[in-house]
Parts: structure tokens; sequence; C-alpha cells
């Protein structure tokens, strides 16, 4: 079976297993497990940000982020499609009392102008706008990487107002291998980031929250209040290690992947895809004729897994466990799915 749902369906590399295995463990609550110190002054120094706190998932890191930076009653300007309102859903009504101002994109960024527009006045019947955030890269967008110049000038724009920027950056270092920036100045911008593990850096479980020593102290706090709080994490710390370590410059190989992958399909009959618009790892098409879940059906059958995302779109999502082989069979499956 080629999965190519997300990256997250992968399993862990026999170093990640080995390194597991032979863990050094503590009491992470007690801060004291130092393979997860270890992992979390790692993620910092990588991110170019003071401190870093280990989490269970990227969702967690990201409502982590909402809670410290907003105060309840706050709204918050965000991507209509970004992963807070597409699969956190409610959560920041729930954990935070925020609400959202979303922004239409084509590509999953937006500028000064736009968060402009939401900005409440201080006025009878307004609430405070307290914070911004952006995703880097954007999922629903095919990967998109947020332009550097595009973020540097809304960074500049927050700044001035005070608005702290937090990036949901689950796919921070596909942004940075893909640009050939280091993942240090794609977050720089951001006051806050968040990456993940588990996606293109296959590991089995987790994600960094990275930002201010004050920031990440509270963090902390709030992680123990929402049961968040891992005891001898260590054993997951270490596959996340390895990870960063050997991992990341692979990247550029799902990059190439996901491209081949991009261009076959668009030479089929029925598909809607621009190649030239696949930056990273995921690829995105739309469907003239055939609608997305019976394509998805059709593939099952042949061996391959796909995402239907819409009535008519799909998502394909390369990782470190589907090779050029497995990129040619999707193709030849996709091909012989959409004709019947």
């Amino acid at each position: 079976m080629i999965d190519l749902r997300s990256d997250t369906v992968t399993t862990p590399t026999p170093a990640m297993r080995r390194a597991m295995a032979e863990a050094e463990v503590g009491d992470d609550v007690y801060r004291e497990d130092p393979t997860v110190r270890a992992l979390e002054e790692r993620s910092a120094e990588l991110a170019g940000k003071e401190a870093a706190l280990f989490t269970s998932s990227g969702t967690l890191a990201n409502q982590l982020a909402l809670k410290v930076w907003t105060e309840p009653g706050d709204q918050v300007v965000l991507d209509a499609r970004s992963h807070y309102l597409q699969f956190e859903p409610a959560s920041m009504a729930l954990i935070s009392g925020v609400v959202a101002r979303a922004v239409d994109s084509e590509r999953g960024w937006f500028g000064p102008a736009e968060v402009a527009e939401r900005l409440a006045a201080p006025a009878y019947g307004t609430v405070r706008t307290s914070l911004v955030c952006v995703e880097n890269t954007h999922n629903r967008a095919g990967g998109a990487i947020f332009p550097e110049a595009a973020l540097d000038e809304l960074a500049r724009f927050c700044r001035e107002r005070s608005l702290p920027l937090h990036m949901d950056g689950a796919r921070l270092f596909n942004a940075a291998v893909a640009s050939g920036r280091s993942a240090a100045r794609v977050a720089a911008p951001a006051d806050s980031v968040s990456f993940c593990l588990s996606k293109g850096l296959g590991c089995p479980v987790g994600s960094l929250l990275c930002g201010p020593g004050d920031f990440i102290e509270e963090a902390r706090t709030v992680r123990q209040v929402l049961g968040g709080g891992m005891r001898q994490a260590g054993v997951l710390a270490a596959a996340g290690l390895v990870a960063l370590d050997t991992m990341v410059e692979r990247l550029a190989e799902d990059h190439r992947r996901a491209r081949r992958l991009a261009e076959g399909l668009a030479a089929l009959s029925g598909v809607r895809l621009d190649p030239e618009r696949v930056e990273t790892n995921i690829v995105i098409f739309g469907l003239d004729r055939l609608p997305a879940p019976e394509l998805q059906r059709r593939l099952e059958e042949r061996s391959v897994r796909c995402g239907a995302i819409e009535a008519r779109k799909v998502r394909m999502v390369l990782h470190h466990q589907v090779d050029d082989a497995g990129v040619e069979t999707a193709v030849r499956a996709t091909r012989e799915a959409l004709a019947g």
C-alpha cells in the first residue's frame, strides 16, 4: 500500500527506534528528563528562539500559544483555511475564549492591509485584536511557503502595533529546505513558532513550541492545566533528536517527488493541477468529473491511499516512505482509476 494521505502516517526509522529504546529518561513534569531537555534546547536553537516546550501534538502547541498570547474575549486574525480553523475546530473558543477574524486568501498568506481591516477600533461593541497567526508552509494551500518579504512586512506591521505574531510552522523545515534558508530565518519574523516532529520529519509523536523564555514558562503551566504534562517523555524526545539530525535535509527528496507526482497527474485527463504551484511535499488537485471520494475508493482498490478533502479535490502528501517507484505507481493508478 502506497499511503499518500499525509506525512503523519510514517513509522519510526531504525535509528529512531534504537534511540527510543536507549533513551535516558526522568520525570519531565519535574523537569528531570534529560532527553526532553536536550530536545527543547536543540529546537529553540534551530528555531532561533530563546526557549522551547515539548508537546504531544501540533494542535496542543498551537493552542498553548493562543492561550498565552490572548485574553478571553479577544479576536485573532488568521487565514480562513488555516489549521486552526480547519483541523482544530472550536478549540480557540473552548480553551481561550477568543474569536477568529478570518482572511480569505488564495495561497494562504496575507499582509498588513488585510490585518488593518480587521483591527477593532476602541469603541463600544468592539473587541480587542491581540494576535495574528500565520501558517508556513500552508497545508490547504498545497504546501505553499509564505514569501519571505511579505512575512517580514507583516511582522513589521505587527510590531508597530504591539501585536504578537505566531507561526504555525508544522512543516517549518519543509519551508526552510525548499527556500534555501535556515529554519531560524524562516521563523525570525514570528514571536513564537510551533513545528511538528511527526509530519515530514517522520517521528511517531510530538511537536515543539518555541518563543521567549517567559512565554514558554507560561505555556508550560497551561500545558499542565490542560493535562499535557508527560512523565518519562524522553522515550519520545529521543526520536525527535534523531529526526532533527537526520531527517531535515532529505525533505528535498520529498519536494522533488511531489513535483514529479504533480507533473504526472497534471497530464491526466480530468485533473486540474498546475505543477508550478507545488513548492514542497503536498500535491492538491481538482477533478473535472469524478467525485473525490469515488477516486479515493478506486485508488484504495489499487493499493494507493489519498485524501478526499473536498467534493472534487484530492490531496496527496509525500514522505520518506514513498520512493520514486511509489510516485510512478500512484500516477499510473490514478490514470486507471479515472478511466473507471
